[in-house]
């Protein structure tokens, strides 16, 4: 999420073509599904500019984003982290991506059955849909997500889930106040991370 549907076009662009870079770099297959996260995250920032340009509301461009923030996210990340990590290390994966599976099945229905509505608060997008048991299913989305990446075994991974979780913090704090919406800048640094750890091959695996 960027501060303008013009910061979102640019941001998007920028981090779509980091995600070809990725793909075109990908020494293994395996690596693939994390290598395209970058395509998928450049394409987020471009559909939230054209909910910027209807102002909000609801309609397909909404629907988009959430489909992709909600129930696509959680399975896409451990289900990448889990093809690219060291085989040693996939034994303690198995947990985010259960949790991950769970979280996206809940998520689906949500969005199957809710409706979702965006609105232009200043300078941030605010997307709000009735989510049952909220807590229990952000909790299972940041172990799905973050988690997943943290116990890759993989020190490019865990830095790009370092900075991942990091930049949720800063990011969720000023978007609570309305102020900005700042995402994108730290959806671009990652971006940039995960391009090193897909041409190096993968990363050096960290001590289990």
């Amino acid at each position: 999420m960027c501060w303008s549907a013009e910061a979102d076009l640019v941001a998007g662009a920028g981090i779509a073509a980091i995600g070809v870079a990725c793909v075109a770099q990908a020494r293994r297959a395996r690596d693939l599904p994390l290598a395209a996260l970058p395509l998928l995250l450049g394409a987020h920032q471009l559909i939230e500019a054209a909910v910027w340009a209807q102002d909000g509301g609801t309609g397909p461009a909404v629907l988009a984003w959430a489909v992709i923030a909600l129930p696509l996210l959680p399975f896409w990340v451990p289900v990448g982290v889990f093809a690219a990590a060291p085989r040693r290390a996939r034994p303690r994966l198995v947990v985010p991506l259960t949790v991950g599976i769970a979280t996206t099945a809940v998520l689906s229905y949500v969005l199957a059955t809710r409706a979702v509505r965006a609105e232009i608060r200043g300078h941030t997008v605010g997307y709000a849909v009735d989510l049952p048991h909220a807590e229990l299913v952000i909790a299972g989305y940041l172990i799905a997500t973050i988690g997943s990446v943290l116990l890759s075994g993989e020190r490019g991974l865990v830095m790009f889930g370092v900075l991942v979780a990091v930049g949720a913090l800063i990011c969720t704090a000023l978007w609570r106040t309305e102020f900005v919406s700042t995402w994108c800048a730290f959806a671009a640094v990652a971006s940039v991370v995960l391009l090193g750890w897909v041409r190096g091959g993968g990363s050096r695996t960290v001590a289990a």
